[in-house]
């Protein structure tokens, strides 16, 4: 099981801005992407972890760029040194269990021959 120093949520409505706030908080700080969760009807949760610090940031960055997309977050939260038997619930919905494994390598594209020259 993993043991988080801090988690870092933010719930919104809609990917399009659950990306964006995702997208902000892991160029703000040191943290880690963990997953996503899709609470109801449209709501969408984003997870990170790293340092209290980190997070902290993290979260902030992730609700500016919702408001300066004209929305609202519906909720955010900062948990520093969560009790351990959280993972059981984060580790459902850690992003390498979403995706495929292994992951998808994209395909090289082919190479055109030259043609020959004389």
């Amino acid at each position: 099981m993993v043991n988080y120093n801090a988690l870092g949520l933010i719930e919104t409505f809609g990917i399009v801005f659950v990306l964006e706030a995702a997208d902000a908080m892991v160029k703000a700080a040191d943290v880690e992407l963990i997953g996503y969760e899709n609470t109801a009807s449209g709501y969408i949760s984003v997870l990170v972890s790293g340092d209290v610090a980190a997070c902290k940031t993290a979260v902030d960055a992730g609700v500016k760029a919702v408001a300066d997309m004209g929305t609202e977050v519906y909720s955010s939260v900062v948990i520093p040194s969560p009790h351990p038997d959280l993972a059981k619930i984060i580790d459902r919905y850690t992003l390498d269990k979403l995706l495929p494994y292994p992951p998808v390598e994209p395909k090289a594209e082919p190479v055109a021959k030259k043609a020959a020259t004389k």
